[in-house]
């Protein structure tokens, strides 16, 4: 705990206090996939090119004799076990990963649903129609054997199917699943998402919080929250105001989690403001990039290196694990600080959430706790306003606490307010297109880059990912701004060529695209290999193809297609070479 009191010391020194007043206790105590001297051995023996292999595999015995067996080894070699040794024991206790799981097809699903005819690129039309069909191979279900032997599984159990983003990635994650909603609800699927919005709705009853990601070694750390919104997606779709009412307590829950553990307190100009930053309060290493995270804190003296961890869970917590935004003083993940910035994206987020919890109350006719929301939304603003904005710069920007200071680095998630409908000056949307202008970003043909700084880490340059193209695209589109919408336009656009162009050769979806080439290509760096499959890269395609199919085009589509006929006679004339 000395690095929590480190950081309150700090904030009561510059002016800010952190929101410690409903810290949880650390809700992972399984000394084999959360933490312990099984967990330290088998990952710094490097078993797996993947650390997340080793903490996804379920036990073939229950875990106080796996940890019995364990001990014996450990006595018998001297406390030295061999790489072999580690590799026979792991066989014997450890099944492989994903085995707890089965393949399942939505029942919801049905082929060709009604936006596909709202495209008019024949070449996209099929390419959506493939992406649709990617839903039944992301389709998860949890066997039952999980809830009956839930000491076996780093998984949770999760009473209702869902969609896994893919990859390395089975499992269910937070902030993705919006994004794969949105697709799942134009694939006309709402029995899919109601399913996922209730296994989330039961995170929150059982844990406090959505974790991070499926597994208990994820319960320390939640993610961007986005659940009121994925819940106001549905109800728009369906009109479940039965749904709402039963769950609108555990909404308000979820926002309590982040009021009680991820506020600050800061005071400027004689004022004082509450905002949210992310916050892991617990040290050690990530159980899934356990051997990195321990090589990383290597470099650091001893007293330095829980700081460190509670900073990369941080990171973890952000969605954005990692990029140079975290970083303090260089362009290196040694220097993350994480829980030093206000982030506009999570405010952002917030803000929305506040302001959907107050139009929910007014639905369910409860003006009382309407006003409580819409106050909170309007402390928000203005606090976002004080601290966030930058009247010079055109945007908002992410606030350090340490310096006082905010980060003018580029970032998509600086016009997040847009996208949540969470601003007030209605000049703004102006004065962001002309911060985009200004840092060039429309000249990037292949997607808008996570940021300008090359760091290596996989949410920087020259990677872009398809949910901050959303938030970009989405905010402009929906403004009043016709110079906005056409810039939104270009965007999408541009990031529907270079899925398709790539989807096309590789007959993949990425999690992440690199723009800086001159194709599009699948996006490298971070910690581990670019992944395939992709939930939110697919549910993002469908949006932008919903919204503008009617006049997307392919590199070669069906425009250019429909006139070939009309240059034949030229040809044949010989004026056309």
């Amino acid at each position: 705990m000395q690095g929590i009191n480190g950081l309150l010391q700090l904030g009561l020194l510059l002016g800010f206090e952190l929101g410690l007043q409903g810290a949880l206790p650390p809700p992972c105590d399984s000394q084999i996939y959360c933490t312990g001297e099984l967990l330290r051995q088998v990952q710094m023996a490097k078993l797996y090119q993947d650390d997340k292999h080793f903490v996804d595999m379920p036990l073939t015995k229950a875990p106080d004799q796996v940890l019995s067996d364990f001990n014996e080894l450990l006595k018998s070699s001297g406390g030295n076990i061999s790489r072999e040794q580690l590799k026979t024991f792991v066989s014997e206790h450890f099944k492989d990963p994903g085995q707890e799981m089965e393949t399942w097809i939505p029942e919801d699903w049905k082929a060709s649903p009604k936006f596909l005819e709202t495209i008019s690129d024949t070449r996209l039309r099929a390419w959506a129609e493939d992406l649709h069909n990617l839903w039944k191979k992301l389709g998860r279900k949890i066997k039952l054997e999980v809830s009956e032997q839930p000491d076996r599984y780093s998984l949770i159990y999760a009473a209702h199917p869902f969609i896994v983003p893919g990859g390395r990635f089975i499992e269910f994650y937070y902030w993705d699943s919006y994004w794969v909603m949105q697709g799942l609800l134009l694939s006309e699927m709402p029995g899919t998402v109601k399913g996922m919005l209730q296994n989330f709705l039961d995170m929150v009853k059982h844990y406090g919080l959505i974790p991070n990601g499926g597994r208990v070694y994820y319960l320390q750390r939640s993610q961007p929250p986005l659940l009121a919104l994925m819940m106001d997606r549905y109800l728009a779709y369906t009109n479940d105001v039965p749904f709402l009412r039963e769950n609108i307590g555990t909404l308000e829950l979820e926002l309590e989690f982040w009021m009680q553990n991820r506020s600050v307190n800061i005071s400027h100009n004689g004022e004082n403001y509450t905002l949210n930053r992310y916050y892991v309060p617990y040290g050690g290493p990530r159980p899934e990039s356990y051997s990195k995270d321990e090589e990383l804190a290597e470099l650091l003296p001893e007293d330095a290196r829980e700081s460190l961890w509670t900073e990369l869970k941080a990171g973890a917590e952000s969605g954005w694990d990692f990029s140079s935004r975290w970083f303090v003083g260089s362009n290196y993940l040694l220097d993350i600080k994480t829980s030093h910035l206000v982030p506009v994206d999570l405010n952002a987020f917030l803000c929305q959430a506040e302001n959907l919890l107050a139009n929910f109350h007014i639905q369910l006719g409860n003006l009382n706790m309407a006003q409580r929301y819409q106050e909170a939304q309007t402390r928000r603003k203005a606090a976002m306003e004080a601290l966030l904005w930058n009247e010079t710069l055109g945007s908002w920007f992410d606030f350090n606490l340490k310096n006082r200071q905010q980060n003018h680095g580029f970032y998509p998630s600086n016009l997040s307010p847009l996208w949540a409908g969470c601003f007030s000056d209605p000049d703004a949307v102006r004065k962001n297109v002309k911060y985009l202008e200004d840092n060039k970003i429309l000249t990037y043909k292949h997607g808008i880059p996570s940021s300008l700084q090359i760091s290596g880490q996989q949410w920087d340059f020259p990677n872009a990912w398809a949910p901050l193209q959303d938030l970009v695209v989405r905010g402009l589109a929906d403004s009043g701004s016709a110079e906005a919408q056409d810039v939104a336009f270009q965007l999408a656009q541009n990031w529907i060529q270079t899925n398709f162009a790539l989807y096309q050769k590789n007959k993949a979806m990425y999690e992440k695209y690199d723009v800086s080439t001159d194709s599009g290509e699948p996006g490298g760096g971070g910690e581990y290999e670019v992944q395939e499959g992709f939930g939110w890269t697919n549910g993002v395609a469908l949006e932008f193809l919903n919204r503008y199919g009617d006049r997307l085009t392919s590199r070669s589509g069906p425009m250019l297609l429909s006139t070939s006929w009309l240059l034949l006679p030229l040809l044949f004339l010989g004026l056309l070479s």
